[in-house]
């Protein structure tokens, strides 16, 4: 009679916390689609409510029950629609800590494991992951003030006054892991991501199938949307978080970022302090999926395999064993178990053929299908409904009545005792998905006692060499699947040693062991924060990590930086960019000697930054689409609309836009605008911030205008930036393309570029590359930048990879606390390649309409994904505006209540 081991072993966990006893951690996990909730999980209502949702959930109660962490955050998405539980609308919910003393540590007022809820998409509408694209800009909006919040709330509790950061941001799938990048750039905060299941594995496994084209595909799961996230989760990942080696070499192999013979090199070049030239790769770490064994008592598999042999055959059967046993002519027979949503890759149909075409395992076994909950088939989702429909007509199809169960309703708290059944009839557990991302059904499963039968495709490769309890099959081959099925079910000595071997390992699968490798992992990584704020903490950078950090902890400030413009009127041939970094060196170097008799009040008298964090609106100036008349126009008179409110100083403007900030001056001085009436000026497609200043104090000739530039800001950016190992793979590239074209197609802008921004000119946009293929020539090469053009297709810039105009507007928010739904973006029909980024998020949005709008060039046609796939235009704070007339601008600033009427 075999008993059950002790699972969990707690010797790592223990390792972990007297390493890490005086530790407040603070770690941020995103799951947005499905429904998510602590308790009483629906899972197999739907494809999104799956064991994603189950694996999320209790990594963020074993990692809040873990000694060193004082709190983790999972947001996911708040859903009010009626046809959804009330408890997903709560904004928070706090997770029950694991039952066990060895995962106590103090706790705190806001310490521990919570679910929050953000608000964005459609209030009233539970909608598929496939549609959630459009609002991602609007979740991360969310996310960030509260991460902000919170972290100022810890800050007060266990940071001595200073924020407590996240020390990492974890995405779980693409759609999170997009949302992961942007507040991972937008907070200066490492990020990992784990990806469940991957868009290039899937599309592949469709297209095999033969029932769809790559047209048909994309439209149905948006695919093109989800594996261009995927790409921007490889280049902002510190870590990427697999189940599984096959994961690694195989499926995220097929991605541009990531090649497993490169990274090894650029990491054994890391390990040798020899450049990789601006080449970044994130490491790729395999930690097996955990689970939650409190609530398996020994005696749950403590059997012989002999019904009503068991200790306590007093106690009533379970009504589930009901449910299921009535579905047979012979429940004595072993059963054979699948627990899976009824959804295509699930293969569940091609199970119900092996089992119907093999007579000797008919005979001998009974099928369960555990398909989620249903109640009418009509009333499911197409999918799911067709998956459903093709099984009834295949058990009808080969008379299978009396030997397969299909019940419409289990509770997830009757999970264990349908594994119980059928260990109790020495039955086998089946996993025949075309690919299986973690597996976590397969180790529960083991642990009450199940072999198991999983396809070869996925985690299940990496289960079974640790447990060593089943048969792996080929998922496509049936055949294989009922042989295998047939030979564990008729060969008892077989079974009982896959069933012990499965027992004696299942502890290598615990959450504590999850926790330890994954929290070993986190510490490895260089901690990165909001760079101007200082701390004691010991996880934040040292001084010799950050040596001008000196600079910024006295002033909280590094905006004292003057811009020359006299390389426009010189016209020195040493280029406008070389002069601006040598400005900068000079003026860091000077601050650096005179920074103790400086201070913030001394500056603040000469600069215009300060005033916005008194404002009460903030209005953006992003239009790409129009000439530069045009241009000058708009802006005097979005002025001229809101007169009355610039006057009293309420309202503040920032102009976006991908010209340099010599070209934006030479642009309002030509309009008759002043720089100074903004308060911000966002250059080069988001790879500079800078500010007006009145000051005339060392200027170095009457032809300066001093600007002051955002250092601070180049500090949350520069992440992954390749500096100057990109520009020169750029400008071989550049040389490529002019000497395959025989023309100069594309040539470096010495004057545009920056120290953060490598611009080019386009010549002729008809032999220019798409922006996707750049990116992807960048990332086969491991370097990680954001490429734009402008919308006339005449500019292109290359950026940091998580620079860009809308990341701009989150920076004004964190470090200056203007309020993002605050901002008003006012941009035309159509912009340069970030346009879809302005469209979303929680500010409001203004575009332009009218014959004045110019036509975007063909450069921006060969677009992975369509706008429509990305942008809603039905969100609230969204209007059009019929011309750019000052009192069509005012009603519309009137309708976001900007204006008094």
């Amino acid at each position: 009679m075999t008993r059950m081991p002790r699972i969990g072993s707690t010797d790592a966990i223990e390792a972990w916390a007297s390493q890490h006893k005086d530790k407040k951690l603070y770690i941020v996990l995103i799951s947005i689609h499905g429904l998510i909730r602590g308790e009483n999980m629906e899972l197999g209502r739907d494809s999104d409510t799956g064991g994603q949702v189950k694996y999320v959930v209790e990594l963020a109660r074993a990692l809040g029950s873990t000694p060193g962490i004082y709190r983790v955050d999972l947001l996911t998405r708040q859903i009010s629609a009626p046809d959804v539980d009330w408890s997903y609308g709560e904004p928070t919910e706090m997770l029950s800590p694991i039952c066990s003393e060895n995962f106590g540590h103090e706790m705190g007022e806001s310490s521990g494991a919570y679910i929050v809820r953000i608000p964005f998409g459609p209030r009233d509408k539970y909608i598929p992951k496939e549609h959630l694209w459009p609002y991602i800009q609007e979740f991360v909006d969310g996310a960030l003030v509260h991460i902000v919040q919170m972290s100022k709330v810890l800050g007060e509790q266990v940071g001595s006054g200073q924020p407590v950061w996240p020390v990492v941001i974890h995405g779980h799938y693409a759609d999170a892991g997009d949302s992961a990048a942007l507040l991972s750039g937008a907070l200066n905060v490492p990020m990992v991501f784990t990806g469940h299941s991957l868009g290039r594995d899937k599309l592949e496994q469709i297209l095999k199938q033969g029932r769809q084209t790559r047209d048909e595909i994309n439209a149905t799961y948006k695919i093109m949307r989800r594996i261009e996230a995927e790409e921007l989760c490889l280049d902002a990942s510190e870590i990427i978080i697999t189940s599984t080696r096959q994961e690694i070499e195989q499926q995220w192999g097929l991605y541009d970022g990531f090649d497993l013979t490169m990274a090894r090199k650029l990491r054994a070049r890391i390990k040798r302090g020899v450049s990789c030239f601006g080449r970044y790769m994130p490491r790729m770490i395999a930690i097996p999926p955990g689970m939650e064994f409190s609530h398996i008592a020994p005696h749950d598999v403590d059997l012989d395999g002999e019904a009503g042999n068991e200790d306590d055959s007093a106690s009533p059967d379970p009504p589930i064993w009901a449910d299921i046993m009535r579905f047979f002519s012979n429940p004595r027979k072993p059963m054979i178990l699948a627990l899976a949503r009824p959804d295509p890759k699930k293969n569940i149909t091609t199970l119900i053929k092996a089992f119907g075409e093999h007579r000797e395992l008919r005979n001998l076994a009974n099928l369960t299908l555990i398909m989620g909950n249903r109640d009418v088939i009509d009333e499911m989702s197409s999918t799911n409904a067709a998956v459903l429909t093709s099984v009834l007509k295949l058990i009808d199809k080969y008379d299978l009545y009396g030997q397969v169960a299909y019940p419409k309703h289990h509770k997830q708290s009757e999970v264990p005792d349908i594994y119980r059944l059928a260990a109790r009839t020495k039955g086998v557990f089946i996993n025949c998905a075309f690919i299986e991302p973690f597996g976590l059904t397969l180790i529960e499963a083991a642990a009450y006692g199940l072999p198991m039968v999983a396809t070869r495709n996925g985690g299940p490769v990496d289960i079974h060499r640790v447990l060593d309890n089943g048969i792996l099959v080929d998922p496509h081959n049936q055949n294989e699947i009922a042989e295998a099925l047939y030979k564990l079910v008729s060969d008892k000595h077989l079974w009982a040693q896959c069933r012990q071997n499965g027992l004696k390992n299942i502890h290598q699968f615990s959450w504590p062991e999850h926790c330890k490798n994954y929290l070993s992992r986190v510490g490895t990584l260089k901690p990165r924060h909001p760079r101007w704020q200082k701390s004691n903490d010991a996880t934040e950078i040292s001084e010799a990590d950050s040596p001008e950090d000196s600079l910024r902890d006295v002033h909280d400030i590094s905006l004292n930086l003057k811009l020359s413009l006299d390389s426009e009127k010189s016209g020195s041939k040493e280029g406008n960019s070389n002069i601006v970094r040598r400005h900068l060196e000079d003026a860091v170097q000077k601050l650096s000697i005179s920074v103790s008799a400086s201070s913030v009040e001394g500056l603040s008298e000469n600069v215009r930054w300060p005033s916005l964090c008194g404002r009460k609106h903030i209005i953006v100036i992003a239009v790409d689409s129009v000439q530069d008349a045009d241009f000058v126009q708009i802006i005097k008179n979005i002025f001229e609309a809101s007169s009355y409110r610039r006057l009293s100083c309420s309202v503040g403007f920032v102009l976006s836009t991908s010209k340099s900030i010599s070209e934006i001056h030479a642009l309002l001085i030509s309009g008759g605008i002043e720089t100074s009436d903004f308060d911000a000026f966002i250059c080069n497609s988001g790879s500079d911030l800078c500010y007006p200043s009145s000051s005339s104090e060392d200027m170095l000739s009457p032809a300066e205008l001093p600007f002051m530039i955002d250092l601070d800001y180049h500090t949350q950016i520069e992440y992954r930036w390749g500096g100057e190992g990109l520009r020169k793979t750029l400008i071989r590239w550049a040389a490529e393309k002019n000497s395959e074209s025989g023309q100069n197609v594309i040539v470096e802008d010495e004057e545009s570029s920056s120290t953060y921004c490598i611009s080019f000119k386009v010549t002729n946009t008809e032999a220019a590359s798409p922006v996707k293929e750049i990116r992807r020539t960048m990332r086969i090469q491991a370097l990680r930048c954001h490429v734009l053009y402008s919308h006339d297709g005449s500019k292109l810039n290359v950026i940091p990879v998580l620079a860009s105009r809308s990341q701009a507007l989150r920076y004004l928010y964190i470090r200056w606390g203007v309020e993002l739904s605050n901002m008003t973006v006012v941009v035309g029909e159509s912009g340069d390649t970030d346009y879809e980024s302005l469209l979303g998020g929680v500010h409001k949005t203004i575009i332009l309409k009218g014959s004045f709008n110019a036509v975007p060039n063909q450069v921006h046609a060969a677009r992975s994904y369509s706008l429509q796939d990305v942008v809603s235009f039905e969100k609230p704070g969204l209007a059009s505006v019929e011309g750019y007339g000052p009192d069509n601008l005012k009603s519309a600033l009137q309708k976001f209540g900007i204006l008094k009427d």
